[in-house]
């Protein structure tokens, strides 16, 4: 994963861009009848039962449109809501508040959306060694607070885009001339280029996986589209040679199946790309 400060600035750059699509020239219709010394209050109100995400990402937002508001957080994230609860206050300047409220929300309705799915598929793999991944199928633009709800959820975040993990699937193998083709000359290029990244590798079939491992360096095996039981086969042939990872149209009816095969990760898509927002306002008080 990408490194904290690079994670911040990505957060900064999110929230910018967003007040910078929203706001534009002036929030005229609270700059046209809200004085601009007047003062406000305005509560964050669950409508929907879930797992609440978004309230540190809030206060970076408020903190940026006006480092002058107040909140006083009642919920923090992770948090099971349900309708009714008050997850914070925030006070201060009324056109402030109002200019930050959309972005506010839309932010933490999707990534409550995204951390109840992944708490519930968390859940899905209770009393297994199996752990959730996400992906890159991702919001173009709001990765970062996507991958945040994830970990808020119970979830793993999977590398962060394309320059912190080496990932070399189906297209990467075939472009190359093969297996072993693919990772010599990936792990050249680490070498050259001075690059220290991990290295998966996706197979479609056992005899995919025996070429991989015939190869030395690679970190993790990413089974693709296998049933249960060439699940268990790929599982035992890997043993304890590198860490597995299963992925290819797994929905939470099947997600325990594949866990109970012995895998060590399972990455799903639908932890981010196939949400409905939770249902979340502020009101003002």
């Amino acid at each position: 994963m990408i490194s904290e400060a690079l994670f911040e600035k990505e957060l900064e750059l999110i929230i910018s861009n967003a007040i910078r699509e929203d706001v534009g020239t002036g929030d005229h219709t609270s700059l046209s009848c809200i004085p601009t010394t007047s003062k406000g209050k305005a509560k964050l109100l669950v409508k929907e039962k879930g797992i609440i995400a978004g309230v540190a990402f809030a206060k970076k937002v408020f903190n940026y449109v006006d480092s002058n508001l107040k909140v006083d957080t009642y919920i923090n994230d992770g948090e099971n809501v349900v309708v009714g609860d008050i997850v914070f206050h925030v006070s201060g300047s009324s056109q402030s508040i109002l200019m930050a409220e959309r972005l506010v929300l839309n932010a933490m309705q999707r990534m409550s959306a995204i951390a109840t799915k992944t708490a519930y598929f968390v859940a899905l793999l209770k009393g297994t060694k199996t752990k959730i991944l996400d992906t890159r199928k991702t919001t173009p633009g709001i990765r970062a607070i996507e991958k945040w709800a994830v970990k808020i959820g119970g979830g793993v975040n999977h590398r962060f885009a394309l320059y912190d993990m080496i990932m070399i699937k189906d297209n990467h193998i075939d472009f190359a001339g093969g297996i072993s083709q693919a990772i010599s000359k990936t792990k050249n290029y680490l070498a050259e280029k001075n690059i220290d990244i991990k290295i998966i590798v996706e197979a479609r079939s056992i005899d995919e996986i025996k070429e991989i491992l015939s190869n030395d360096g690679v970190y993790r095996i990413l089974i693709d589209n296998f049933n249960f039981e060439d699940t268990k086969k790929a599982v035992q042939l890997i043993g304890d040679s590198c860490l597995t990872e299963s992925s290819g149209g797994i929905t939470e009816k099947t997600i325990r199946k594949y866990a109970e095969c012995g895998v060590d990760f399972i990455s799903s898509g639908a932890l981010t790309h196939s949400v409905y927002n939770l249902d979340l306002s502020l009101k003002a008080m």
